[in-house]
């Protein structure tokens, strides 16, 4: 056992932060003297004079055999891990690693089609072939949730070469699928099982929340620290445990991935985190689940206005797809006040001061973290009191083609290879002369970054009309060349 006291990283970014010495290495700024006024005004100055480079005394996040080392070691005991990484670009370099670290050129990869836009980059930076399995679908809450163990099974007896299986866990909305079951199963034909877990890192910390993906037999898992947890923005890990992941080829990867100056800011903040939930991780997780279970039970009582709830409490039955929720993760249906999600989400934030983490065409989703305060959760039921009965409306027509029915039901051919699209050569053509033609872009709608069209696959009506449904109601497109979103990248 080690000392989860420790926090050797953040230690040693102090003592370096308080040396008296003349630097004459990055960054510019030199612990702050260079700093711009504005930004010492709104930072101060202490933060600068610990954003320091790879000091011998701070170790090489390519090369750890420090403190940099002796914290993922920290992190990996507290994390229920082999090995552990830290990543200063987020998960998403994590999920690109992986895919990096287990797929070459030609090699068939099973995924859901809910992936993360960071899951069709590593397809198209190593050159793997997806296998996409539909996600179950939910017509009445018009929510994806996970895919099922049926369907992982399914694929793997049609595809044995598949050299891994990616599943998302839990989904954007908290939705935990039958992970022990898929791990069971992957593991039969003695293939890695890959789990993008960003938003999960809070789960090895509480039972009342869904089993950890390592604690259910996921052979890697990538973490947000910072999307859950206490660490900054971009901080996330990548675990490993078994012999069936290659840590050397995942050190290999992530070195194309990560940037060669990572900031040691974000790598303390992993530091801190760790320990703080090694410590306290049970007590700050218990808290959260009082307000979040408070702020569900409250909002649910607004006439028009329902929650998504677990199994246990009428959640979605008998769903195979929905084996837990986290019970942090608080999703609330609007279209009951003739509003959409998006029509909602702006008179919150703009009139309300209430921000949720996102909105769709019917629901707000937001985060219950260990940051937030009771004062939060009352301002969050009093927003929605507020919107119940003063922003009501009366002709909400929502068309049937959601992104969640689409990505259940239509099928979309995949002519080419992600990479080879994405590399092919292309033209830009009127988004209404786009239908069936190969899609040469990542199109999505963000948060949370599920592509809608991806390179390599035929673009259909459905998908522009739902594309130009979005946007017609406040949502944001990202990924595209044309942000108007009136032309589109095609392959010609």
């Amino acid at each position: 056992m080690l000392n989860q006291n420790q926090t050797p990283l953040l230690n040693a970014l102090k003592a370096n932060a308080a040396r008296p010495h003349a630097p004459f290495y990055t960054p510019g700024h030199k612990q702050g003297e260079g700093i711009s006024q504005p930004l010492a005004d709104l930072f101060g100055k202490a933060v600068f004079r610990a954003d320091l480079t790879e000091l011998a005394d701070l170790d090489n996040l390519f090369a750890p055999q420090g403190v940099i080392q002796e914290a993922q070691q920290l992190a990996a005991e507290a994390f229920g891990a082999s090995q552990t990484w830290f990543l200063v670009n987020g998960s998403t370099c994590g999920i690109e690693a992986a895919i990096l670290a287990t797929c070459g050129t030609g090699d068939k990869i099973i995924l859901p089609r809910n992936v993360h836009s960071s899951a069709i980059a590593g397809l198209i930076l190593s050159g793997a072939i997806p296998i996409f399995l539909n996600p179950e679908y939910d017509a009445v809450l018009d929510i994806a949730h996970s895919i099922t163990p049926n369907a992982v099974e399914s694929a793997l007896q049609q595809h044995p070469d598949a050299k891994a299986v990616l599943v998302v866990y839990p989904t954007y909305y908290g939705v935990c699928g039958d992970l022990s079951a898929i791990a069971n199963i992957t593991h039969q034909y003695n293939i890695p099982l890959l789990v993008d877990e960003a938003h999960g890192a809070h789960f090895a910390f509480h039972p009342q929340l869904p089993t950890p993906a390592l604690a259910a037999g996921a052979d890697l898992t990538v973490q947000s620290i910072h999307k859950v947890l206490g660490a900054m923005t971009q901080a996330s890990m990548l675990h490993i445990q078994g012999k069936r992941i290659d840590g050397d080829r995942i050190s290999k990867a992530l070195q194309l991935v990560q940037s060669t100056s990572p900031s040691y800011l974000l790598l303390a903040s992993l530091d801190a985190a760790r320990q703080q939930m090694a410590l306290h991780g049970k007590m700050l997780m218990s808290r959260t689940l009082q307000l979040a279970n408070e702020a569900r039970t409250r909002i649910s009582q607004i006439p028009r206005l329902s929650v998504l709830s677990p199994p246990s409490q009428g959640g979605l039955g008998g769903s195979p797809s929905f084996e837990a929720l986290d019970e942090t993760r608080l999703t609330v249906t609007v279209s009951g006040l003739g509003l959409t999600g998006f029509e909602a989400e702006e008179i919150l934030d703009e009139k309300l001061g209430v921000t949720a983490e996102f909105a769709s065409l019917q629901h707000l989703t937001f985060i219950i973290s260990l940051g937030n305060t009771p004062a939060d959760i009352q301002q969050l039921v009093q927003g929605f009191t507020t919107l119940a009965q003063e922003y009501r409306q009366t002709n909400l027509t929502l068309k049937s083609q959601t992104w969640e029915n689409i990505v259940s039901t239509v099928s979309h051919p995949l002519h080419f290879s992600p990479r080879e699209a994405f590399f092919a050569a292309s033209e830009i053509l009127p988004l209404v002369k786009t239908s069936d033609r190969i899609c040469a872009e990542i199109i999505c709608p963000y948060p949370p970054g599920i592509p809608v069209l991806m390179p390599g696959e035929v673009i259909t009506k459905p998908v522009l009309d739902y594309l130009q449904q979005i946007q017609a109601m406040g949502g944001f497109i990202s990924g595209c060349n044309d942000t108007s979103l009136k032309t589109l990248k095609v392959a010609k």
